[in-house]
């Protein structure tokens, strides 16, 4: 299956990322269709389309929309996460390089289908040129009357903001977010059902919407065009709509990122980005590095959808794609995986605080060659105490990798282990793999 190029369409179009340059190619005739219809058709349309969340759970976009309270009692917020901090994940940045409008628009039509009054765009503060984008784009809307008061003469007042984060990837889960945004310290709060769901209680416990860059991208498609259209596409799978953006790289030959519609393979996926260099295919992590490992037997069928996927053995999640080949060292890449998410965890709860620390210790035991005949049973059963247990999904993000790499590739780890060395030890494995024989002293 090709490339279907839907959000991107217009990506290498400098003109596009400007007002004029977006209208002439249609841009806010969505927003004007919106405007006249009544604001539940507007979500209704949402619902029949299919849309899910693109940021990692695959959330159902038009619940979220649909919960904010009719009976409007309090100001309504619309949040857009565009921290993006997901190792393997880059597409979010280029849409807002590349086209802006579209998550203007788009966050422009959740306002008015949700009763908004304020938007904010949570940015990645290292996302210099995105920010800029992102900023040209709201100052040019507001000036063409397309933000701010009385948009296009129905009397609703939106405004839209920006707000750079710190660099926190725990800033990228939901009410961590929130918290940043409000100036407190970006640790995660209660979840439903313990606590209410942001549609409730939200920024400044005030009903919030949240999506992310990619979701928001895809309503100006959705209304103009229709929801019975976008549920075409991905029309293949079980439960999966429209287009979705991988940032494919690793080992390959054009690694960058391709908009593909659900129902493509994996391995359609990866001949879009010129196909694995260096080797054969090893693995793919095919949804950023939280998601469970592939091995590459059988993985190039793996049917891109949230249900198929997961039933791969692995997640659809935020869409980095990572390939690796033959030449690659599993345990070396999962002892990365593993710094970087002890290295990430807000200290908040136990589990996590601690959990990853003690993988961490475990992974760096094996690749110094000093692993012992338990590390393997004692990091499962770490990843068991993590998973689930931890009071946000990073957690479950940091113990994910782990199990899953020890039920794939347990030959790596028990090499490692016997031997105090990898078992992927050519001249063209180190050029290619390790610097981390240098980093840890092996």
């Amino acid at each position: 299956m090709a490339e279907y190029k839907l959000l991107l369409e217009h990506a290498d179009d400098p003109a596009y990322r400007t007002l004029a340059g977006y209208q002439a190619k249609g841009g806010y005739q969505a927003l004007r269709k919106a405007v006249g219809m009544d604001r539940q058709a507007v979500i209704d349309e949402v619902k029949k389309s299919g849309l899910r969340g693109r940021g990692g759970a695959g959330f159902p976009t038009w619940i979220k929309w649909n919960g904010i309270e009719k009976e409007k009692t309090a100001p309504h917020y619309i949040l857009c996460n565009a921290d993006e901090g997901e190792p393997g994940t880059f597409k979010d940045k280029q849409i807002m390089e590349t086209v802006p409008f579209l998550m203007v628009e788009g966050m422009t039509i959740a306002g008015w289908a949700t009763q908004g009054d304020h938007g904010y765009v949570y940015i990645r503060a290292e996302f210099c040129d995105a920010a800029k984008a992102v900023r040209q784009a709201i100052d040019e809307a507001y000036a063409a009357g397309l933000l701010g008061k009385d948009i296009l003469g129905t009397g609703w007042d939106f405004d839209l903001d920006i707000h750079l984060g710190a660099g926190s990837y725990e800033c990228g889960e939901e009410s961590a977010l929130m918290s940043s945004l409000m100036g407190e310290r970006g640790m995660p709060r209660l979840k439903f059902p313990h606590a209410p769901l942001p549609t409730v209680a939200g920024l400044w416990d005030r009903p919030t919407v949240i999506n992310n860059v990619e979701t928001y991208a895809c309503a100006p498609f959705i209304v103009e065009r229709g929801g019975d259209w976008y549920a075409t596409l991905g029309a293949s799978t079980k439960n999966s709509r429209g287009t979705k953006i991988f940032s494919v790289s690793g080992h390959l030959n054009r690694p960058g990122n391709y908009e593909i519609e659900f129902g493509t393979t994996l391995g359609e996926l990866i001949d879009l980005a010129g196909g694995v260099k260096g080797g054969a295919l090893k693995a793919c992590v095919p949804g950023g590095s939280s998601v469970q490992i592939l091995r590459g037997d059988g993985l190039r069928d793996a049917v891109i959808g949230y249900e198929e996927m997961w039933e791969a053995g692995s997640m659809v999640g935020s869409g980095g794609c990572m390939v690796l080949n033959e030449h690659t060292c599993i345990v070396s890449f999962i002892w990365r995986t593993a710094q970087f998410y002890a290295m990430e965890s807000c200290g908040k709860c136990t589990p996590c605080r601690e959990g990853t620390k003690w993988m961490l210790q475990i992974m760096e035991r094996i690749v110094r060659g000093n692993g012992q005949p338990g590390d393997m049973d004692l990091l499962m059963e770490i990843t068991k105490q993590i998973d689930g247990r931890s009071f946000c999904g990073l957690g479950d993000a940091a113990a994910w990798p782990v199990a899953a790499a020890l039920k794939v590739f347990p030959e790596e780890f028990e090499y490692f282990i016997k031997h105090g060395r990898s078992m992927i030890d050519t001249p063209q494995a180190r050029a290619l793999a390790p610097r981390w024989a240098q980093t840890v002293g092996v």
